[in-house]
């Protein structure tokens, strides 16, 4: 039996284990910790509150909440009663495109998304809340609806261990969709409710225009969170030498004893970095970031720390 720590494959039995430390993770309730040009805590929205019914005016009771449509048609001041959403629909955007078949250390990108993507579904799952996806490479899109319970998420790992994808392994199709990214953006909106929450695991290699006017318009009426998913090499330059580097569709030699083209490599990975930053703040997103190296079940924990729902 495959275990966790293979760095190059998933397997049902490896993804069914991560229920175990998904035990007891909250999702969407507390803070969420991000950087985005430093630590802070973004607050998470919460469930929120859906109408119940209108009852008599209390004293005591917020003036905010009169119900002037029921008070004008009995002539007696009536308040909105609430009460918190019973469920809250998790969705996970996962990412096999090319680019993600790739690590340095730790573990394929793709794998830490399929470990991330389980371990969200685990979460979903125990609070009870419905759970599904979409999954994406540059060929094919698996949409999943929400479902709740364990059968949803077993449903969803076997769609990520039987995808296409795990077959290339990062090769480049002959009939590969440049625009891959931002069809399945608009795939997701498709079967995204309002009020959701949206977990966005890539490298973001293919994030463009397009790809952030619809993460504006998911954003509008959802929560979104960003899961930057990079290995060590993406971000720091390895010791000064040559070295042949390929992202899944292009390769090329990388040459550290070369000033310009060091700094132009880091520029590359900055450059991204500080547009998921922007769009992010812009968009009232939260940004987590994933090296390869890191145990997936304790990155999510940290950061989504739990605490008190703001009100």
């Amino acid at each position: 039996m495959q275990d966790q720590s293979d760095p190059v494959r998933i397997s049902v039995p490896a993804l069914v284990q991560l229920s175990r430390l998904a035990q007891g993770m909250v999702l969407g309730e507390g803070r969420v910790l991000a950087r985005q040009g430093g630590d802070y805590l973004s607050p998470f929205k919460g469930r929120g509150m859906e109408f119940s019914e209108s009852r008599l005016y209390q004293p005591g009771d917020d003036v905010r909440n009169i119900d002037w449509r029921v008070t004008a048609r009995t002539g007696r001041p009536h308040t909105k009663m609430f009460r918190e959403e019973r469920e809250r629909p998790v969705f996970v955007f996962v990412d096999f495109r090319p680019s993600m078949f790739f690590a340095t250390r730790g573990r394929y990108k793709a794998v830490a998304g399929a470990h991330l993507a389980s371990l969200i579904g685990w979460g979903a799952a125990g609070q009870g809340d419905r759970f599904g996806g979409v999954i994406f490479s540059d060929t094919e899109h698996h949409e999943l609806k929400p479902q709740r319970g364990r059968p949803a998420v077993l449903r969803f790992i076997r769609h990520m261990v039987t995808h296409p994808a795990w077959v290339t392994r990062g090769t480049v199709a002959a009939d590969a969709d440049a625009d891959a990214g931002p069809r399945a953006l608009v795939r997701l909106r498709r079967v995204v409710r309002p009020g959701s929450l949206v977990f966005l695991l890539s490298d973001f290699r293919w994030f463009d225009a397009r790809a952030r006017l619809q993460l504006a318009r998911l954003a509008q009426h959802n929560e979104i969170v960003l899961v930057f998913i990079y290995d060590p090499l993406e971000r720091d330059l390895p010791p000064p030498g040559r070295y042949r580097v390929s992202d899944g569709s292009a390769e090329l030699l990388l040459d550290t004893f070369d000033r310009n083209q060091a700094q132009e490599y880091a520029h590359r990975f900055a450059a991204r970095e500080s547009a998921l930053e922007q769009l992010a703040r812009q968009h009232g997103l939260h940004l987590l970031r994933y090296c390869t190296q890191q145990d997936p079940a304790t990155t999510l924990r940290e950061g989504l720390r739990s605490g008190s729902r703001p009100r």
